[in-house]
This record gives structure tokens, C-alpha cells and sequence, in this order.
């Protein structure tokens, strides 16, 4: 995330660790004076949701901002997780997410979304 801002926080894998999530994104973006998308809350959830589902006994959440768009990265950090369902990435798509997707690497899975965050 060269020349872009950026956050990680690292939590438990449990699921009520979703809002939790919601509330560090959402501090974050009021920090950087950028704009709440309204889908934020449900776009975070289903991000840590789905790699909450891995099994694992953490998680990681990334925020990354440029040109007033916000990337939003779950990390499951399980190394045998399962791939996304394609339902996953159509819900996202259907909750205003700009771009998303999933990729299976050797720390995890991860899924993230791009929400725009212009006024």
C-alpha cells in the first residue's frame, strides 16, 4: 500500500469480531475526514464473516485509502482455507462495492472490497 494511507488491525476470530471490525474501519475514515458509505457496515461484516469462517483463531482487517476510495481486505490467516463462494462477491457487488474479490495466498485467504468514500 506504497503512497496510499493505510491501517491493519489484527483481531480474535470470533463472530461478534464483525462490528468490532466496523467500528475501527469506520473510526478511521472519519479520521482521514472521508465520507461513511452507507453500505460500510454491511460490506465489513461479510468481509469478516467470511474469513472468520476459515476456522482459524485470528483474523486481519487492512484499510487502504486513494482518490476517496476505501479498500477493505479480510485476511483469514489459514493457509487450507476454502475459495469464496461466488455468491460472496455477488453480494458484495449487490452492496455497492466498486470492485472485489479473493485470492488464496500463503498467509490466507483473503477477500476485499473497494467502496467509494467521495462526498
Amino acid at each position: 500500500m506504497a503512497n496510499r494511507r493505510g491501517a491493519t488491525w489484527s483481531l480474535e476470530a470470533q463472530p461478534w469480531v464483525g462490528k468490532k471490525a466496523v467500528a475501527h474501519v469506520t473510526a478511521r475514515l472519519a479520521k482521514w475526514e472521508l465520507r461513511r458509505p452507507a453500505e460500510l457496515d454491511d460490506v465489513v461484516l461479510l468481509l469478516v464473516s467470511s474469513v472468520v469462517g476459515d476456522g482459524g483463531r485470528h483474523i486481519s482487517v487492512h484499510l487502504g485509502e486513494q482518490d476517496h476510495q476505501a479498500l477493505i481486505l479480510a485476511l483469514s490467516h489459514q493457509s487450507d482455507a476454502a475459495e469464496v463462494q461466488d455468491a460472496v462477491l455477488s453480494r458484495l457487488h449487490e452492496l455497492g462495492a466498486v470492485s472485489c474479490g479473493t485470492e488464496l495466498t500463503p498467509d490466507g485467504r483473503q477477500i476485499w472490497a473497494v467502496l467509494d468514500c467521495a462526498a
